[in-house]
């Protein structure tokens, strides 16, 4: 029987089958799993264990669980731990470090290089990791996309989505883009410099999340890994002991 890793955030449910220490295809679906179908319900895998990453509200958290536990034998819920795998947490109680931020950390501690991971969902996150798996803390802010629905919900005459990014934009959707991925841009980039001055030498930057694609030309040679979060519940769960039963 098979392994599957099942990672819900705020916008997006994705899964994937469990291979080696990573995540294989992924699929996924938008809008948060409130929004799925009976049907989709329905076709999710069955197997022997589920893995699954929860930053949801904790009543749509369990709704989840409970789909799975009656599809799999096991279900085993990811949570930040302070030392794991190589990784060591900054924050002084690792259960307020969101479990994504935590298997992204996860996912790329094996390289073995310092490295600043955004990852760009519904919230722009900002980790900085040394070489020796040692987290010095990040940052929180509003993606663009949070950005730009707050703006609107303030001042309905200013779209919510729309626009290309422009240094020095001529129309109002252009101007709304540009500011709103130039302010996620500007600060990746500050916390690059500033881990950088921190660790003496300039760390890897690696983007990840639906927000991703779109800042992409804006960040030079950042390289995106949209599994991330999922192949790090992936090293996490081949650290775990052997399912009993």
């Amino acid at each position: 029987m098979s392994d599957w890793l099942f990672d819900l955030g705020n916008s997006r449910f994705k899964f994937a089958p469990l291979q080696g220490v990573r995540a294989g295809d992924v699929q996924a679906w938008p809008h948060g799993a409130e929004a799925m179908p009976v049907a989709a319900l329905e076709a999710l895998p069955s197997g022997d264990t589920a893995y699954v990453a929860s930053v949801a509200a904790p009543s749509l958290t369990a709704a989840m669980l409970d789909v799975l536990q009656a599809r799999f034998r096991h279900v085993r819920v990811a949570r930040t731990e302070a030392d794991y795998a190589g990784v060591r947490i900054a924050y002084a109680d690792p259960t307020r470090f969101g479990v994504d931020r935590y298997l992204a950390l996860l996912a790329v501690a094996a390289r073995g290089q310092a490295v600043l991971i955004a990852g760009v969902g519904t919230a722009l996150t900002i980790d900085l990791l040394d070489a020796d798996g040692q987290h010095h803390g990040g940052r929180i802010s509003a993606s663009p996309t949070t950005m730009r629905e707050a703006l609107h919900a303030r001042a309905v005459q200013l779209p919510a989505a729309g626009g290309d990014y422009s240094e020095f934009a001529n129309d109002t959707a252009d101007a709304l883009a540009s500011g709103c991925d130039g302010a996620a841009v500007a600060l990746i980039e500050r916390s690059r410099v500033q881990g950088g001055e921190r660790l003496g030498a300039l760390p890897h930057l690696l983007v990840h999340g639906g927000g991703a694609p779109a800042l992409l030309p804006l960040l030079g040679d950042a390289e995106f890994q949209p599994a991330l979060v999922l192949d790090g519940l992936a090293r996490w769960a081949v650290h775990q002991p052997p399912s009993a039963g």
